[in-house]
């Protein structure tokens, strides 16, 4: 080869590599669509970029931060942007007929909150009554908080939202929305007294940044969707494991609004805030529960906001649809009924084969067959179990054994009833055999035990299979262990009836259990005492020391107030530093009082966090049952009354219902 034709070859080579390498194939270009500025809260997106991952799926997106008065909905219903963040009021959008679909969940818990101008030492959500008032677009959960709180809304006076903290801390307005990652950081810079009403108070927790795209982007870029997505995901998870990088880059790259605000210490402040509504430690980032969703509309649909039995199902992405999924059980059922069927065939064919020496090539095909059948249960990454009619095991596949733990020469011979663990109802069993032995498939749910003694959840399909005749001659069992999806359905079930930071037992719950004990009470003729309790000189810590200091002092708080009463007692968590108790079975009104008085006692005594001493104490507020009221609303309402009396008379103190108290409402 002569040097010029080397020469040509060599250009032709780099021509090709050039024109395949991945920075000149053509990359598919997107938007997203922020809600607010630039800001931690979508540190995730910023990562997927910059790192990369939006590039390695194909993608090139153009990140686009929000303003006041621009409406995300509009831009992406319109196809101004693919892609967008919004909050759980994309549920209501659905309503009114925008084809938004939620893509992922991203904060398990909504950031949003009102913020009201302190003018006295303690106030509540009613104090709100007839304030100048600035909600944002997208917060309609805050409006579900005040019917929750039956705060009439046309008893507000509603102004735009200016979006300008400046406007509340020159008294221009009374109230804002505002998120719990920005404001109130910016508040305590400027040394402003206010208050904080969260709708978690009333038992709305409801998701927050929600990703979310439209019918038509994922029913005609159904690929496009799924990258995206799963882009995202990964820039999320690297986020928050590198806030300090992350928070470096959005300084750099994707700073906005004045440097003085927006500075390094307020993002800190920020991703400490996002770390707790993400919840990762509990829940994987982009997890979203349909459950909790269907819980979300149906408390809309409880105060009028949609109606009743509102369907989520078309209204929530799925990356693995239901369908193909049936698809792959159907046609996996199938096939290990027609191995069954084809192995006894095989092994008749093998008992007669010398003297059907004749129909060998038949009997070749079938092997094939056989072998390729054989060959998909052996690499099924789920368990596979055949017995025979008498529920003698006759064969299970390696992935059963990964599974149990118990090989197969361990099992063959024995019966699957080796794998119980003792947690499952006997009428589950009947309801079983009834179900096969009239030929049909049975899909359920069991709990299982290991070789080693673990405990496991696991999704059954069991079926049987008939001869000629119709008898039943094996039974072919295809298994999933799900127990990492109970943990996280039962986390989330957690989560729904307990406070994220101390573990107490929120309001939901809390109620739930009182009208549980008065119902005791009133059969068994006894007495109960419920307890409001109050912190005293919390907020000066929270705000002095920061929120860090003031949840661990919150979570101590709760430990002493748990451990001062007895076993029977409950004591739950209402929102900020107001707490509940109840004591079942109380003798008189003075054994109730010194319960309480047992409570101001441990939280009279210094808490020591991180090298400082802090100094609180309690106001609680007794009222008991027959003696006071009758009723869950009565007697909460009466205990109320009672701990401002307590704070009212120098706080540190417990005061016991009386009738000449007045009602601060």
């Amino acid at each position: 080869m002569t040097k010029r034709a080397k020469l040509w070859l060599s250009l032709t080579c780099v021509c090709v590599l050039l024109l395949f390498s991945p920075a000149s194939m053509a990359l598919d270009k997107v938007r997203l669509q922020l809600k607010w500025t630039h800001a931690f809260q979508f540190a995730g997106y910023y990562a997927a970029k910059e790192l990369g991952y939006y590039r390695e799926a194909g993608l090139d997106v153009d990140i686009v931060q929000a303003g006041p008065g621009l409406d995300v909905l509009e831009q992406i219903s319109t196809g101004k942007a693919e892609y967008g963040t919004g909050t759980s009021s994309l549920i209501l959008a659905r309503k009114a007929g925008k084809p938004v679909v939620v893509l992922a969940v991203i904060f398990q818990h909504s950031p949003l909150i009102l913020i009201a101008r302190k003018e006295k030492d303690e106030s509540n959500i009613h104090d709100l009554l007839g304030k100048r008032i600035m909600l944002e677009p997208q917060s309609q959960e805050l409006l579900a908080y005040l019917k929750r709180e039956h705060l009439p809304i046309d008893q507000l006076q509603r102004v735009e939202h200016s979006f300008n903290i400046e406007e509340l801390i020159s008294g221009k307005v009374d109230v804002i929305s505002a998120y719990l990652t920005n404001e109130p950081f910016r508040l305590g810079q400027e040394g402003f007294a206010y208050n904080i009403f969260s709708p978690r108070s009333a038992g709305i927790d409801f998701y927050g940044d929600n990703l979310f795209t439209t019918e038509n982007e994922i029913r005609q870029h159904p690929e496009r969707v799924k990258a995206f997505r799963a882009a995202s995901l990964r820039g999320w998870d690297y986020a928050m494991s590198h806030q300090e990088e992350i928070i470096d880059m959005i300084l750099q790259r994707y700073k906005s609004g004045d440097a003085r605000q927006y500075n390094k210490e307020f993002f800190h402040y920020e991703a400490a805030q996002t770390s707790y509504l993400l919840s990762r430690e509990l829940i994987a980032i982009g997890y979203m529960n349909p459950d909790r969703w269907r819980h979300i509309a149906d408390t809309y649909a409880e105060l009028g906001m949609l109606p009743a039995n509102f369907p989520v199902k078309d209204f929530l992405y799925d990356a693995n649809p239901d369908v193909n999924l049936r698809w792959v059980y159907f046609w996996g059922m199938l096939t290990l009924v027609l191995a069954g069927i084809v192995g006894g065939v095989a092994l008749y064919i093998l008992k007669v084969n010398h003297r059907l020496a004749n129909s060998l090539a038949e009997l070749k095909k079938n092997e094939l067959r056989l072998n390729l059948l054989s060959s998909a249960i052996e690499h099924s990454p789920t368990s596979v179990i055949i017995t025979d009619a008498a529920s003698v095991i006759e064969y299970v596949n390696p992935h059963f054994t990964i599974e149990t733990g118990y090989g197969a020469d361990e099992v063959i011979g024995k019966k699957p009833s080796l794998l119980q663990s003792g947690q499952v109802k006997a009428e589950t069993y009947q309801a079983m055999w009834k179900q096969l032995q009239r030929g049909e498939v049975w899909t359920g749910e069991l709990i299982n035990r290991r070789k080693n003694g673990e405990v496991y959840w696991e999704e059954a399909h069991i079926a049987p299979v008939r001869d000629d005749e119709g008898k039943t001659r094996h039974y072919v069992a295809v298994k999933i262990d799900v127990s990492e999806r109970k943990q996280v359905n039962d986390k989330l079930a957690y989560l729904a009836h307990h406070d994220s930071l101390t573990h107490l037992p929120n309001r939901t719950l809390f109620f739930e259990r009182l009208a549980q004990g008065l119902a005791l009470a009133k059969r068994n003729k006894t007495r109960l005492a419920l307890m409001y309790i109050d912190l005293d000189r919390f907020k000066p810590v929270n705000d002095t020391y920061g929120h860090a200091v003031g949840d661990i002092l919150l979570q101590q708080a709760a430990e002493r107030m748990t451990h001062s009463l007895r076993d029977s007692d409950t004591v739950g968590r209402i929102g900020g530093d107001e707490f509940v108790a109840l004591a079942l079975n109380v003798g008189d009104l003075q054994s109730a009082c010194l319960l309480a008085e047992k409570i101001c006692a441990a939280l009279r005594e210094a808490f020591h966090i991180e090298g400082n001493e802090h100094l609180v104490s309690g106001s609680i507020g007794v009222a008991i049952y027959p003696d006071h009221a009758t009723t869950v609303i009565e007697l909460a309402k009466k205990a109320d009354i009672a701990m401002y009396a307590a704070k009212a008379g120098g706080r540190d103190q417990v005061r016991l219902y009386q009738q000449d108290m007045q009602d601060p409402t």
